[in-house]
């Protein structure tokens, strides 16, 4: 067998074109279907996301998932805080600022929602109104809570990133939609409250995930990517 090729079954070519289909076909999810994932079909996801690589094979991230009921208690309960203009309540400091070409960037991909909905350019209460469907799970009928231990600082956080990552690729490759939701780490302390977690547990994001509604015009955009040109640079000498 060629050393080259982990499975002779399958070319390099033919690996790599998997990879980028499943890269190029995901989206941020932002209107679910009310149909519920069977759980094996999560536990397939789970499994598959759990060979992340991590800081010395730590593995710090733990994963709470609620459905049905549970998912609807927490619903209540999030939503109603974030409504009310509670204060943030992160664990982790989030950006300080979006400046330059991140600022671009960040302006760009809200306006393609802003547009998709038919929300006007500065309508301030309408921006607001959206972004509390974060708290609504988007319609999704599972949502993951992804959480680290304390003591990893922020490397734990980073791992915990690679495998919110992979979650959504293995979701992706058995015909399922996500969305990453650093909104849902606003309120951390609820989170920690709500489902008796420790105090030494860090809450990274929240990933809401179900079947995609395709006919809803929210799901019809999608974000660009710079180039490989604008992220890179190349040391030789």
């Amino acid at each position: 067998m060629d050393a080259k090729v982990p499975n002779a079954r399958h070319s390099n070519e033919d690996r790599i074109s998997v990879l980028e289909e499943l890269l190029n076909e995901r989206y941020s999810v932002r209107a679910f279907l009310p149909r519920e994932v069977d759980r094996a079909t999560i536990e397939h996801v789970l499994k598959t996301a759990q060979r992340t690589a991590s800081w010395c094979n730590s593995q710090p991230w733990q994963v709470l998932i609620a459905s049905g009921e549970a998912r609807e208690r927490f619903r209540k309960a999030i939503y109603a805080e974030a409504a009310s203009g509670a204060g943030d309540d992160h664990d982790f400091t989030p950006p300080r600022e979006y400046v330059g070409v991140y600022l671009e960037r960040r302006r760009e991909s809200g306006f393609q929602l802003y547009n998709t909905l038919g929300i006007a350019r500065g309508d301030k209460m309408a921006y607001a109104k959206q972004a509390l469907e974060n708290y609504n799970f988007f319609g999704a009928p599972h949502v993951a809570v992804i959480h680290t231990n304390e003591p990893l600082g922020i490397y734990g956080a980073i791992d915990c990133g690679a495998y919110v990552s992979n979650f959504m690729l293995a979701a992706q490759a058995l015909g399922l939609g996500t969305i990453p939701q650093a909104a849902l780490a606003r309120h951390s302390g609820l989170i920690r409250r709500h489902f008796n977690l420790p105090d030494d547990r860090r809450v990274v994001c929240g990933i809401s995930f179900g079947y995609a509604d395709n006919d809803h015009k929210v799901n019809s955009y999608r974000t660009s990517r710079a180039s490989v040109a604008d992220t890179v640079t190349f040391v030789e000498e």
